[in-house]
């Protein structure tokens, strides 16, 4: 695992905070996590929504085509998706696109993604595609011009910073090798400098030895940037909590399973819950207009995928209807753990779009 002797090298000079750690495990240009793999699907480490069924994609079009026609209709929209995944998502947004002619016509796609082996997976999937596709490594990089952002699972991927309540404030959670030479989490030996007065009042009532997470907000910042000088929108769908809240989710998945974060690193996918909350202030803050966050089962609800999956079973011979059903129940299962309840909708927009589809 030579990202692993990379780290323990990296970590004989000192620690590593959580964020640095997820950095160099997911992203490191060689050795990292989303460089070398194809996590998604079946034959991956993990399922997201489009792969479960066609109905998330093409509502997230039709969606779209809904926010393009409130923008003005213009003639050239720069749909970007950040992180793309397997391209799954957006191959159905723009089938669904096709329904309003005019929308599709004036559609220019970006996709903005930092891994060489989606990327690959990515031109495969839209070969022979209609549209104008460019990639970019990041969300500055696409052209200034109209746009409507999507965002499905992306934010989790981020760094994620931790802090660790001790009885002299907080400090920072890090990661550092151990006498027995493995990697092992810690805290940073000196508080974090003015930390509880940048939380919310509710926060201070923390115990000690509890984490609070937070992440750099320079994506959600240009995001919300973005729509406003574009007069444009954005649609981010992840796991998360609606409000700022203490606990710990960093999490390593392999094979549709949990796995131990300190091991393996580069070879396990690393995720943290995304704070809406902290992620509408930030577009706030750059004068973006915030719509939701509401849960996914309700997001896809108000978008109608209970008559579309109907539709769909309606057209379909018999022996597929069980897999549209199942297929639904996955998306809007609103149990404790389901994706229904568990995966957040939020929405950007320039101040003049006071009303978004699905979030009324």
């Amino acid at each position: 695992m030579p990202l692993e002797t990379e780290i323990r090298r990296r970590l004989e000079r000192g620690p590593l905070s959580v964020a640095e750690y997820m950095k160099m495990c997911l992203t490191h240009p060689e050795h990292g996590y989303y460089t070398t793999h194809a996590p998604i699907g079946a034959g991956g480490d993990f399922t997201t929504a489009p792969e479960i069924s066609q109905m998330f994609g093409e509502l997230i079009g039709l969606w779209a085509a809904a926010v393009w026609r409130g923008m003005g209709a213009p003639q050239n929209i720069r749909l970007v998706e950040l992180g793309p995944g397997r391209a799954t998502m957006i191959v159905d947004v723009l089938r669904a696109a096709k329904i309003v002619p005019d929308f599709h016509a004036a559609l220019v796609l970006h996709l903005v993604e930092v891994s060489p082996v989606l990327e690959r997976l990515q031109r495969k999937a839209l070969l022979g595609t209609d549209v104008p596709v460019s990639w970019h490594a990041c969300l500055e990089d696409v052209p200034e011009g109209p746009l409507i952002v999507l965002a499905n699972e992306f934010m989790d991927a981020l760094p994620v910073h931790q802090a660790v309540m001790c009885a002299d404030g907080w400090h920072e959670r890090v990661v550092k090798l151990g006498r027995d030479g493995n990697f092992h989490f810690s805290i940073d030996r000196d508080p974090i400098p003015l930390f509880d007065q940048l939380l919310p009042s509710r926060i201070g009532s923390a115990k000690i030895g509890q984490i609070f997470e937070w992440r750099h907000d320079k994506v959600a910042l240009e995001i919300g940037s973005r729509v406003v000088k574009s007069d444009g929108a954005a649609l981010i769908i992840d796991y998360g909590h609606l409000e700022t809240a203490i606990g710990d989710t960093l999490q390593a998945v392999s094979r549709h399973g949990f796995a131990n974060p300190l091991v393996a690193p580069g070879l396990v996918d690393l995720t943290a819950h995304v704070d809406f909350e902290a992620l509408a202030h930030a577009a706030e803050g750059m004068g973006a207009r915030v719509h939701g966050p509401l849960q996914q089962a309700e997001f896809l609800r108000r978008l109608g995928i209970e008559p579309r999956a109907a539709a769909l079973k309606a057209a379909a011979p018999p022996h597929y209807a069980a897999g549209i059903d199942a297929a639904l129940g996955r998306l809007i299962d609103l149990t404790p753990t389901g994706m229904g309840r568990m995966i957040k909708c939020i929405a950007f927009s320039v101040p003049k779009l006071k009303s978004l589809p699905g979030f009324g």
